[in-house]
């Protein structure tokens, strides 16, 4: 028979066992246990720094640090004093960049830290076999070898996607080490100043295998102003899927025919004279401030049957335009610029020729320079050579003044099936908007007025289809309110009218009142139109 005090003993120890268990349990570290992976997932969204910190924690931790695969130094900040023999990242902070907009260029003392983290790589790469890089992203002050060296080590890593924003003393060539990596699937490399050079075509064409996404920023191509063989050969870019060309200083002809290219960007490609894309896969085309505005010989021409995006703003008009085959095109942002306010016979052709060309999108954004062209040019007609008629959403950007009358009739004309129209208004403090008086508009008649009543006929299909207009920037004058009494007077179908009132000139509150009883009293061909201020 067990007595009270070995019982009290065997609980005793039986509770100690228990707590010994427990505190095992306790301080056991099952995050160091986790594979590699994981563990890399789990520091990826922290800045480089906290990630090197981590290597203090064991030698699990260090391995750790030296395999990690994301390296993006764009986070460092240098503290200028601290001892030079502390670890490659001490002395380090991070840095948080202005959404992106504005970046921080590193010191030649920040390079020296990525070297520093990348010969320590080439160390444990020498013993181990999981040190290769997958995205390596700086952007700093380098010299020119300081440049070519760390390139050349990103590749020996096996580098997946190289991101190198540069500044240095002299142009320098391109890194050939990068052509023929077989790794390499995203290269991103942009110069702020002076630029890079190609290097031959000879040399670049049969390289680039395995990219799939290129971007060049601040190429000077004066020595060899044409790309045209570069990406319609079969031999090179057999997999490029993204390509954004920005800043070629010099480049004059173009020519994309990349097999399953789809997305394709060009900006500030000012020298370009002409430009031919034909790419079965496209689907995205973005042509902003490009093309030579003295030549006389420009063009352009597509042929891309899968295209479903095209943005083209601030682009010098060419002398021809030739859009092929754009069934697929769903949304379409157009602006233009002109030189010169009268554009000759064949700019216009090309101008019609673009605005037919996209005759199938079901969206539709247009700048104030179309507008502008439209109504400055209306009586020689042919812009639309095909009416839209899958358009279903338009915004348009215009000042709403009454010479520009004419350009926005002769778009809702050939807008049959809009449902949904949307005006922003610019450059509102014209002097040529009058204030609204109702008194004075209705004993005299408004000039905005009888115009659009005269265009009422021909617009009848726009009419009676839009259901929901917006106007941002609405002014309370003349113009806008005689727009907005025509469409409800004769939008049969319409059933919202949103005005977001602009920075217009002074009105008291009793004033605006009194102008938006006035407006909610117009007579209206539906009775399901709701007028909503904002």
């Amino acid at each position: 028979m067990e007595t009270r005090s070995s019982k009290r003993k065997r609980l005793s120890n039986a509770k100690s066992v228990k707590s010994s268990q427990d505190h095992h349990h306790h301080h056991e570290d099952r995050i160091s246990d986790l594979p590699d992976a994981v563990l890399h997932l789990v520091l990826c969204p922290l800045p480089i720094k906290s990630i090197a910190q981590t290597s203090i924690l064991s030698k699990r931790w260090r391995n750790l640090w030296y395999s990690f695969p994301d390296l993006d130094f764009t986070t460092l900040e240098i503290i200028t004093s601290g001892d030079d023999h502390h670890h490659p990242t001490d002395n380090v902070s991070t840095n948080v960049t202005n959404n992106g907009k504005t970046k921080r260029f590193q010191s030649l003392r920040e390079a020296e830290i990525i070297d520093r983290v990348l010969t320590c790589r080439r160390v444990c790469h020498k013993r181990q076999s999981y040190s290769d890089i997958r995205v390596l992203r700086v952007c700093a002050s380098l010299s020119f070898s300081m440049l070519n060296t760390l390139i050349r080590r990103a590749t020996k890593f096996n580098v997946q996607e190289l991101d190198i924003e540069v500044i240095t003393n002299d142009y320098f060539n391109f890194p050939r080490c990068v052509i023929f990596s077989e790794s390499l699937r995203v290269l991103k490399l942009k110069s702020r100043h002076p630029g890079f050079r190609l290097p031959p075509l000879m040399v670049l064409k049969g390289g680039f295998q395995s990219l799939v996404s290129l971007s060049l920023s601040q190429v000077m191509l004066h020595d060899q102003p044409s790309l045209v063989n570069l990406f319609s050969s079969s031999n090179s870019f057999p997999r490029l899927k993204k390509l954004c060309l920005e800043k070629c200083i010099g480049l004059k002809h173009l020519n994309v025919s990349c097999r399953f290219l789809e997305d394709l960007t060009l900006e500030n490609c000012f020298h370009l004279e002409d430009l031919e894309i034909c790419s079965p896969k496209l689907e995205s085309l973005r042509v902003v401030d490009c093309f030579d505005s003295y030549s006389s010989s420009s063009w352009f021409r597509m042929d891309a049957p899968a295209l479903r995006v095209i943005f083209w703003s601030y682009s010098t008009i060419t002398e021809t335009i030739v859009l092929e085959n754009l069934n697929s095109l769903q949304d379409a942002f157009v602006g233009f610029f002109s030189l010169h306010g009268d554009l000759s016979a064949t700019k216009l052709r090309s101008v019609s020729n673009f605005l037919s060309g996209i005759s199938n999108s079901q969206s539709l954004t247009l700048e104030s320079s179309c507008i502008e062209i439209l109504s400055r040019n209306y009586h020689l007609g042919g812009f639309f050579q095909y009416p839209y008629l899958k358009l279903k959403s338009m915004e348009i950007q215009t000042d709403f003044n009454k010479h520009n009358l004419p350009g926005l009739a002769t778009i809702f004309r050939n807008s049959p099936t809009v449902h949904t129209l949307i005006i922003k208004i610019e450059n509102v403090h014209n002097d040529e908007r009058r204030k609204w008086n109702r008194d004075l508009w209705e004993s005299s008649g408004s000039g905005e007025e009888k115009y659009w009543e005269s265009q009422s006929r021909a617009m009848s299909s726009f009419l009676h289809n839009l259901k929901v207009v917006k106007i941002h920037g609405f002014t309370e004058c003349e113009n806008d309110i005689s727009f907005v009494k025509f469409l409800l007077k004769h939008g049969k179908v319409l059933q919202e009218m949103f005005l977001s009132i602009g920075v217009s000139r002074p009105r008291n509150s009793l004033e605006r009142d009194k102008i938006k009883s006035q407006i909610r009293g117009f007579s209206r061909a539906s009775y399901n139109a709701k007028i909503l201020f904002q």
